[in-house]
């Protein structure tokens, strides 16, 4: 008979927030799969548990995958574990869920700790919609592709951000979103120094850049979307800045209008696009 892989959320700081569920399948599980055995260690030490430990991580993911799914098959209960909260949201073990699942492998999760759903609830921002973004990409194209469609957002957004590159990512996001838009920055959580700042981006800034703020711990930090009347009014000012040209890419590529349309004067009965664009 075919074992089971768990995934199971950790603390994400305060080793108190486990649940006793999650203590019960550690205990039990023939292997604990961790990020870091040096972190899940001190976690499992702490309860006095003892397990057969393996890596998984980033960068054996695939191959490593493709061994516990074996072992799985082979009859053996698996307990997938990350440094802090839950496995396979924005983390490799996602790999391992999908490999799984392909080979016919029950996947059952062991809810718990999530610092981007605590640092929501704790944000003062609306809670009802919201978008994880995790860690903004480290390529540049991509990253400035994401903070475009987050200008347009109007969920609250989740970001993921490390101290020693807190204030560019400041920077960054008032540039694109302005100087303006609410963000709460929460670090520390569960931790004894838990912290909430709510400023305005241009304000965040100017406290870590000007006034001594330090950035110390991790962050998550909680973004206000756009209102739904901003978000008309931004397509509006897009829409009327484009020249008559792009409009007429814009329909060509929606297939709303083709070349053989595209005529001027009408009666000539020949696409003259550029005689189109100049005259109308």
């Amino acid at each position: 008979m075919a074992g089971i892989i768990y995934l199971v959320a950790t603390p994400i700081g305060n080793l108190k927030d486990i649940t006793m569920r999650a203590l019960e399948i550690l205990k039990s599980v023939d292997i604990v799969a961790a990020e870091d055995t040096r972190n899940t260690i001190h976690l499992l030490n702490y309860y006095g548990i003892k397990a057969s430990m393996t890596s998984y991580h980033e960068y054996n993911k695939i191959e490593k995958a493709q061994v516990l799914v074996e072992q799985a098959l082979a009859g053996k209960n698996i307990a997938l574990v990350t440094d802090a909260g839950m496995p396979a949201v924005s983390d490799p073990g996602e790999d391992l869920v999908r490999i799984a699942y392909e080979n016919g492998v029950k996947v059952s999760v062991i809810p718990g700790a999530s610092a981007s759903v605590s640092a929501l609830a704790l944000s003062g921002l609306p809670t009802r919609r919201f978008a994880f973004e995790a860690f903004l990409p480290v390529d540049k194209k991509e990253r400035e592709m994401v903070l475009e469609q987050m200008k347009r957002e109007t969920r609250t957004m989740i970001l993921y951000e490390a101290p020693h590159r807190l204030v560019k990512t400041l920077r960054l996001l008032m540039q694109v979103l302005g100087e303006e838009r609410k963000i709460s920055i929460v670090r520390e959580l569960t931790k004894l120094h838990e912290e909430v700042l709510q400023f305005r981006l241009g304000e965040a800034v100017k406290a870590y850049e000007e006034d001594g703020l330090q950035p110390r711990g991790e962050y998550v930090l909680v973004i206000e979307g756009i209102s739904n009347a901003e978000y008309i009014k931004e397509e509006q000012r897009e829409w009327e800045s484009l020249s008559i040209a792009e409009h007429v890419t814009f329909y060509e590529k929606k297939e709303w209008i083709t070349r053989k349309r595209c005529v001027w004067p009408p009666e000539t009965g020949e696409c003259q696009r550029e005689k189109f664009i100049k005259h109308c």
